[in-house]
């Protein structure tokens, strides 16, 4: 989901008074900020000295926080504002290291010169020993053009590179797949697919990454149809995933049979296609979307969306409303029907706060805080890896939506997002879907 915010970690000193977290807390909150982590890092005579973690929109709002602490007076200090973020991003997140050691001639001469050539050459004969004797089996490209990185738009694929680490860390630590960055310097549709297309052998799985709509469409459709190995376009599908999963949880805790709800999208970008897609394949029998673009709703109408001219009209007919527009505010409190389920998962700001929408009527109501395609992405792709699946289809990724909602506990929309336990059952769902076929 979109997300535009600043990380700061905070070292406070407060004297041990009782109510001076609560005084500092307070403060942080009041200016809009969001408390993360908050870590003790030494307890004195009469002080305590603490590391809080503080999200913040922008730097002004950062400001603002920081004057505020400052001016709580009564020994109430503020010692150091360290960005961690940059610091944990210096060198990179990941790095390609051998899995064997090289200390002798004799395992030089096996895992390189002359051992190999044999390996070569057992490929040559039967190229699908390559799954047994290289990584290509346990590899994913991670592909992207930088043209819609996070919330900030068309950056460049250069400045996209800490995503595409990222995404490869958690590949890594969630699935035990090796995740490999390609940054592509051209946007243009046909280039994309046919270097994707060129570097495929080595890989047997592609993750299109922050890909711009509309191309992003064609580019993962051709790809699905000329490849024969597992092709997804996270920003779609993933998200689409996650927010299937949440609306299960959603509707549970609402007392609504998700089946036969009438679910309306506000905005029909690439994730919002999807995820109508996505319902729809789940079984969802009424599915609606409106969008400012012709475009956008023309292409739901031929995925067998209903396309709606307005979100008054959405907001009147539908009892399950999503909205990924990036727009704070859009939902107005007044268009909230009583009983509707409201997931309005732009961050950092929702279109409607939960709070509105349930002070309004809504039976259920939530924000894109804990929304995180990281729940669904690694194990999809091992399940598909598992299964030496060709494709990755909405049979599957269904499969992978209902295992999160599964692990997700009664009152919660999702899960943790670093749960082991939840992407082990995503990728035995997947894995399951995938061999059933």
């Amino acid at each position: 989901m979109i997300t535009k915010h600043m990380i700061r970690t905070l070292m406070i000193e407060t004297p041990t008074v009782p109510g001076n977290l609560g005084k500092v807390a307070t403060a942080i909150g009041v200016m809009g900020g969001d408390i993360g982590e908050v870590e003790t890092v030494k307890v004195g005579p009469n002080y305590t000295m603490r590391n809080i973690t503080v999200q913040a929109e922008n730097e002004e709002q950062l400001q603002e926080i920081i004057q505020a602490i400052e001016a709580l007076g009564e020994g109430i200090r503020l010692h150091t504002v360290s960005d961690e973020v940059l610091s944990a991003h210096e060198g990179g997140k990941i790095q390609m290291k051998s899995k064997m050691p090289i200390r002798t001639l004799a395992e030089l001469g096996r895992v390189y010169t002359p051992g190999v050539a044999d390996v070569c050459r057992l490929i040559e004969k039967e190229p699908e020993k390559a799954s047994i004797y290289t990584t290509i089996s346990n590899s994913v490209a991670i592909v992207t053009d930088g043209t819609a990185i996070l919330g900030l738009g068309n950056i460049g694929s250069v400045a996209g590179m800490p995503v595409m680490e990222g995404k490869a860390a958690l590949f890594d630590q969630l699935a035990g797949i090796s995740g490999i960055p390609i940054l592509l310097d051209t946007s243009d549709p046909e280039e994309i697919i046919r270097t994707v297309k060129h570097i495929s052998p080595g890989f047997s799985g592609i993750l299109l990454e922050d890909i711009g709509s509309p191309h992003c469409f064609d580019i993962e459709d051709r790809l699905k149809e000329e490849l024969d190995i597992p092709v997804m376009h996270d920003d779609q599908h993933g998200t689409a995933v996650v927010t299937l999963a949440a609306a299960i949880s959603a509707c549970k805790s609402a007392g609504l049979d998700l089946k036969e709800a009438k679910v309306g999208q506000i905005g029909l970008g690439a994730a919002g296609v999807a995820i109508c897609r996505m319902f729809m394949a789940y079984g969802v029998k009424a599915v609606c979307g409106t969008d400012k673009s012709e475009d956008a709703m023309n292409r739901l109408a031929q995925y067998g969306g209903q396309p709606l001219g307005s979100i008054k009209d959405l907001m009147d007919t539908c009892d399950i409303v999503i909205s990924t527009t990036g727009v704070p505010g859009l939902i107005k409190k007044e268009d909230v029907r009583k009983g509707q389920v409201i997931l309005a998962l732009s961050n950092p700001k929702p279109e409607i706060e939960p709070e509105e929408a349930l002070q309004a009527g809504a039976a259920y109501a939530a924000d894109g805080r804990s929304v995180n395609n990281v729940l669904g992405f690694p194990g999809i792709f091992r399940g598909a890896l598992n299964a030496k699946s060709k494709k990755i289809d909405h049979e599957m990724l269904v499969a992978a939506a209902e295992a999160i909602a599964s692990c997700t506990k009664h009152g919660d929309l999702v899960p943790q997002p670093l749960d082991a336990d939840v992407h082990r059952a995503v990728s035995a769902a997947v894995e399951r879907a995938a061999a059933g076929k």
